[in-house]
């Protein structure tokens, strides 16, 4: 799929600041992508829909992962998880692509998970690092980002799993499953 085309399907679906971020997820991943070694055109598409659910009606969502071929366990946590698993769904079924890499970087670009992918990497650390995120520590991992893909992206479970038990929230599985994977086993990260 071209990305005029893309982008003229999400924007519809999208607030213009939401479809702004998207813009920057895009170009931070193609960076990304060629700076690492993933397929530029996979990592194009899957950021261009990374968001495409985000405005879903939260009924609308819940209903697909209570009927759809998704994790049940979902439901225990903060819909905010909810985009990426349906979003990837809806994108096969409403768009027509069907790349299993593209959907899965889609499906993990919240949680990460163990096991990614480079490009599954990519667009996870491209959504946290764009340039219009403003929080505490995003700067550390973009200078990290130009050296080390896995330590950036181990330094974004690392504070994503800091904030929501300093907020006292729950902490989806797969986000310490992708910790956990990242973590140098020498210690290089800790």
């Amino acid at each position: 799929m071209q990305r005029d085309k893309a982008l003229a399907i999400v924007e519809k679906q999208l607030k213009k600041p939401r479809y702004e971020h998207t813009i920057r997820v895009m170009e931070t991943s193609i960076k990304l992508a060629e700076k690492y070694g993933a397929d530029v055109k996979k990592a194009e598409i899957a950021a261009i829909f990374h968001d495409y659910a985000k405005y879903r009606p939260l009924q609308e969502m819940q209903r697909w992962i209570e009927i759809e071929r998704l994790p049940k366990d979902l439901l225990d946590y903060h819909h905010e998880l909810w985009h990426g698993p349906v979003g990837a769904l809806m994108v096969e079924r409403e768009v027509g692509i069907s790349d299993p890499d593209v959907l899965h970087a889609i499906t993990v670009h919240t949680t990460g998970c163990a096991g990614m992918s480079v490009l599954d990497k990519v667009v996870f650390l491209a959504d946290y690092i764009e340039p219009g995120r403003a929080f505490p520590g995003v700067d550390e991992v973009r200078k990290v980002s130009e050296d080390d893909l896995d330590k950036a992206c181990w330094m974004a479970s690392r504070n994503t799993i800091n904030m929501l038990v300093s907020l006292h929230r729950k902490v989806y599985p797969d986000t310490f499953h992708a910790y956990n994977d990242l973590l140098n086993p020498n210690g290089g990260n800790a």
